[in-house]
This record gives structure tokens, sequence and C-alpha cells, in this order.
């Protein structure tokens, strides 16, 4: 069974980089055409999602973050990171991964974390 865990600071400065990494464990991130992605949710409103890494590293963003979100991976470890850089109040949310076969895929999925951006 494909698990996924989400690790990283809980609390960040205005104007610094949130980085958060997912660890996917009963499964390979390199599977064929399997997506690995990054979904928000800010205290009181929706899911919103970030951005993604395929199985074979190519990237998608969402227009709105694009210009400050970063998603790398770590194939030895079996790992997929997110950096959002300058953040400010309003990107304090519950931070997901998640992942799947194809485009919506979203089978598997870790529990959160919470970052707070707060000086």
């Amino acid at each position: 069974q494909v698990q996924l865990q989400e690790s990283g600071p809980g609390l960040v400065k205005p104007s610094q980089t949130l980085s958060l990494t997912c660890t996917v464990s009963g499964g390979s991130i390199t599977t064929k055409y399997y997506v690995w992605r990054w979904i928000r949710q800010p205290p009181g409103k929706g899911l919103e999602w970030m951005g993604a890494i395929r199985y074979d590293g190519r990237t998608y963003y969402s227009p709105s973050l694009k210009s400050r979100t970063s998603i790398s991976r770590d194939t030895s470890k079996n790992q997929f990171s997110l950096q959002l850089s300058s953040v400010i109040p309003e990107d304090t949310a519950v931070y997901y991964c998640a992942g799947g076969e194809g485009n919506l895929g979203y089978n598997y999925w870790g529990q959160g974390t919470q970052v707070t951006v707060s000086s």
C-alpha cells in the first residue's frame, strides 16, 4: 500500500522560503504514469492545487503560484519536495502531498502538515 508523509517546519517567517518534503513508501515515484502533487488548504478555504511532478520528472505549476514555486524530487530517497519562496501570511495553510496514476489520479494522500507564516 502506498503511503505518503509530509515533513518540514511548521513555522516560517514572512519573506522566507517554505520547504516541505513528501516521503513515499510502498511504491516508487518513478512508476510509469504516476503524478505526485502538492495541494494546500488555507484556513476556512477550499483545496488549492499548487503543482505536480510526474514519474519522468516533468513539473507543472499553478499559474498563480508559478513564480514562487519549485517542485523537485530525490529518486534515491523516493521523495519529492516543495519550495515556496517569499512567503506571506496568506500562505498559511495545511499542506498536503498526494499522488496517483494519470492526471486524475489522487489515490494516495499524506495526512497533511500545518504551516504557519508569521514573524
